[in-house]
């Protein structure tokens, strides 16, 4: 993987001093994929590309260095976990529905040499109402597979007046985005331009979704999860 990964962060303007943490992290996946569903992608190089560069390529979405960072839905650890190896001075914390996964980020993160990464089992329309979390973070991300409405909610009440929410998506969702258009507005929250980028080594175009948080969130929201995916703001 590390033929595929020292050219890619190069590419992306990243230091390579990663690849070797990222290597060992695709290899603990695949392995781990086994026994418990974390990726459909099984091809160690698709790993390093599709995983690892497309994740590492949202640090030029934003300043990432010194902030404290929330990934919301991480699934596998991606993107916050690849952030962490990329730019170890973020305070990040890992947030996850499902306790499995959640116990095995934390057992792997000080393994890649990740040191203070919080794993947490929760969920966001919970946690957020939650004085402690509630406008806490720097910078929230989500590489979710959820529309961006839905998204929105489950993400800007943890960002700080003056931080940022970024969602990662593909190239061809302008609709998805205009259609969010009134839940950022609602929420806090003002569209920036969209970080766009090819994963390098792919024709595969990718962009993050940046929306800053202007102001604070509504007490209202979020709504219970049964209301914000039948009726998206």
């Amino acid at each position: 993987m590390q033929s595929i990964l020292i050219p890619g962060l190069t590419a992306l303007g990243l230091n390579t001093a990663a690849a070797p943490a990222l290597e060992r992290y695709g290899q603990r996946l695949l392995e781990q994929n086994q026994v418990m569903n974390l990726t459909a992608i099984t091809e160690p190089e698709q790993v390093a590309r599709l995983h690892m560069l497309d994740c590492a390529a949202v640090l030029g979405a934003a300043e990432f260095a010194e902030k404290a960072v929330l990934d919301v839905g991480t699934g596998a650890g991606f993107p916050g976990l690849v952030l962490k190896l990329c730019e170890p001075s973020i305070r990040l914390t890992l947030l996850d529905s499902l306790a499995k996964r959640v116990n095995w980020l934390e057992a792997l993160a000080p393994e890649l040499g990740a040191e203070g990464v919080r794993c947490i089992h929760g969920r966001a329309e919970e946690l957020s109402l939650q004085p402690d979390w509630r406008e806490g973070f720097d910078i929230v991300t989500s590489r979710a597979v959820a529309d961006l409405r839905v998204l929105c909610e489950l993400c800007l009440p943890f960002v700080k007046v003056g931080g940022m929410f970024l969602a990662m998506k593909a190239e061809d969702s302008n609709e998805e985005v205009n259609a969010a258009n009134r839940a950022v507005s609602i929420l806090g929250g003002r569209l920036l331009p969209a970080w766009r980028y090819t994963v390098p080594g792919t024709n595969v175009a990718r962009k993050v979704i940046r929306i800053e948080k202007v102001q604070a969130t509504p007490v209202r929201y979020p709504r219970r999860f049964s209301k914000i995916r039948k009726t998206p703001l």
